[in-house]
């Protein structure tokens, strides 16, 4: 009697209601932090000299290297072996493109605020689609593609309509250039590229999670480093952060929880896939929005306000939509389950 206990318990962790908690609960408070860090770095000034940091390929280094380390010793305490499970060509593929998503992120928050490229990242369903139906040979209802054009729209207004006097300290004109929402689409694509393609990976191979964060951080780490060794970033990043302290902490508490957040990442790709993890990013994105609204003082105007109820609105109307009919037709099976025992 005093051993039933332990079969409950494991039975609770493995239903799918206590993995979509722990991946929701596990992305959100991670990607919550490190939201703020990044507009923290990349916008707000350092030191009486009111210096900025300018060299985010550094960053992307610092936090594929705490990962590549953190995963490597998962797999040794695990005893599981180091060898790659795909061809390293294929890890490489994820890594350029994961190095591409993260240096246009940073890089935008130049030129647009972090709620703006906050809420332009809800946009991730459409190259999600366009990357699954290519990539995948995935299919796409109708209601789905009308869900795009609507948080399309939506981004468009927030995007295109700033309120007055949240200027980039990087440009001159008002804050939607050209260049900060071309950064924005480069991100979306390559971002909904790698995600699909992780999602591919762990489809096609018997995969570890770690297995794939280990080998495709460590290509990014190798490939993050010679682009700063190209560019003849690498000493004036380190001097940066040598003569600012409180840079060096941000930097360090962003690429833990960057670690953190690429596990959990994964896991929610692996368990649910790359469309539910984007599903998923959309309530953090809204309560990161409002986060750096008021941490940061960002104005909103009544365009924007408008755009993002356009944007979340629509979202959060799929997603109940869509537990209606999970509903309704498991009520379906289990009416139809006597007459199939029967026939």
């Amino acid at each position: 009697m005093e051993e039933e206990p332990l079969p409950l318990i494991q039975k609770w962790k493995d239903s799918k209601l206590f993995k979509m908690a722990f991946a929701v609960t596990g992305i959100m408070s991670t990607l919550l932090i490190y939201g703020v860090l990044q507009e923290k770095i990349m916008r707000v000034p350092y030191g009486p000299e009111k210096e900025y940091f300018k060299y985010s390929l550094f960053l992307v280094f610092c936090n594929r290297i705490s990962t590549s380390a953190v995963s490597a010793g998962v797999l040794l305490a695990n005893k599981k072996v180091l060898d790659p499970v795909a061809p390293i060509y294929k890890y490489g593929v994820v890594s350029v493109s994961n190095i591409l998503t993260t240096t246009c992120q940073y890089e935008a928050l130049k030129y647009v605020s972090f709620p703006v490229q906050t809420l332009a990242k809800c946009a991730k369903m459409i190259p999600v689609m366009i990357w699954g139906t290519v990539i995948m040979q995935k299919k796409y209802t109708g209601r789905d593609y009308l869900l795009a054009f609507l948080v399309t729209l939506g981004c468009s207004i927030f995007i295109l309509h700033p309120a007055a006097g949240d200027i980039s300290p990087y440009s001159r004109g008002r804050e939607s250039t050209v260049w900060g929402v071309s950064l924005m689409i480069g991100y979306l694509g390559f971002d909904g590229f790698t995600s699909t393609f992780q999602d591919k990976l762990f489809k096609g191979y018997d995969m570890d999670i770690h297995n794939q964060i280990f080998y495709t951080t460590l290509c990014s780490c190798m490939l993050s480093f010679t682009g700063l060794i190209l560019q003849g970033n690498l000493l004036m990043a380190i001097d940066f952060v040598s003569r600012h302290n409180d840079c060096f902490i941000d930097v360090a508490i962003l690429s833990t929880v960057a670690t953190i957040s690429q596990f959990f990442i994964s896991y929610t790709i692996r368990n649910f896939g790359a469309l539910a993890f984007a599903t998923i990013m959309t309530t953090r994105q809204l309560v990161s929005i409002l986060l750096s609204c008021v941490w940061f003082a960002h104005p909103l105007s009544s365009e924007q306000l408008i755009g993002a109820v356009v944007v979340f609105g629509s979202i959060y109307s799929k997603s109940l939509l869509k537990n209606k009919q999970s509903s309704s037709e498991q009520t379906e099976n289990v009416t139809s389950s006597p007459q199939r025992a029967n026939a």
